[in-house]
């Protein structure tokens, strides 16, 4: 696909580990505008509390001429803290919402976040459906629920799980699809970023027991980085609404075949209408 001009990126949480990764990789061949909370990156906001990210939307689109076409949306927290719901639910979704306009103005517009594999277990289910709502107030007085109830593990898989649920029913959305703009997450493993290493031996036993990679843990930054990068690139113009799962292969050893067990099922109506388009092709 023929461009006359760099494909312009926003990479969040580009000030360390994986995010600063992925930007280090697209600005090899495209334009990227660096976001984080640390020193060196292009555009400063504190994605946790609302002006933070209606900050970073202004200063992008101004830097960007409103025109953009793609976002990866790295920045995280694994913290057993309310602010990691604020930052990996709400502060993903709003920016991604808040740049929707400007990826339209694109010939290849995407977005990509980032969830974990932690997914794979079960979460709060209350804390899933206060994010789902767009309840922040809710979604966090869940959260500090949890962690009084010593249960603060539990923010960083349910913020994901909520976020897998949004990419899945909103990349199907007119708004999305119907602007041809693309939209998947990418769920890695137990990855080795300094904040992993930092802690590897304190985490070990507990991280290769409840997220066991058949191809070893910690994995590289680097596989999932250009999984980001093609995601969110210009020749990625059919692959939306998924999660995929770059793990060293715990999916495919808990969940085996397990997510092939659910059909899709059909109104009677368009089963009715399946049938009759088959009958007429076939006189």
């Amino acid at each position: 696909m023929e461009h006359s001009h760099p494909r312009r990126y926003v990479v969040t949480g580009a000030d360390s580990g994986l995010g600063r990764e992925v930007a280090r990789l697209l600005a090899r061949t495209a334009d990227v505008v660096a976001c984080g909370v640390g020193e060196g990156v292009d555009v400063r906001a504190d994605l946790t509390t609302p002006d933070g990210r209606a900050a970073l939307v202004e200063q992008v689109r101004r830097r960007t001429d409103d025109r953009l076409d793609a976002v990866v949306a790295v920045a995280g927290s694994g913290a057993p803290r309310p602010e990691a719901v604020a930052l990996n639910y709400f502060g993903t979704v709003e920016v991604l919402d808040g740049l929707r306009p400007a990826l339209a103005a694109s010939s290849a517009p995407a977005a990509v976040v980032v969830s974990s594999s932690s997914t794979l277990h079960r979460g709060s289910g209350a804390l899933v459906r206060a994010c789902a709502r767009g309840d922040e107030e809710r979604a966090l007085a869940t959260a500090r629920q949890l962690v009084r109830a010593r249960r603060g593990s539990q923010l960083y898989r349910s913020s994901k799980t909520a976020l897998n649920h949004w990419v899945r029913t909103t990349a199907v959305r007119e708004e999305w699809a119907g602007a041809g703009i693309v939209l998947n997450a990418v769920a890695p493993g137990v990855v080795a970023t300094e904040a992993v290493l930092a802690t590897w031996e304190r985490d070990r036993a507990l991280l290769e027991t409840a997220l066991p990679q058949p191809l070893g843990a910690p994995g590289p930054v680097a596989p999932v980085a250009h999984l980001l990068a093609h995601l969110a690139s210009a020749e990625n113009r059919s692959t939306t609404g998924q999660v995929v799962y770059c793990d060293g292969g715990t999916d495919a050893l808990v969940r085996g075949t397990r997510p092939q067990r659910t059909y899709l099922r059909y109104p009677v109506r368009d089963v009715v209408a399946m049938w009759r388009a088959t009958r007429s092709s076939a006189t």
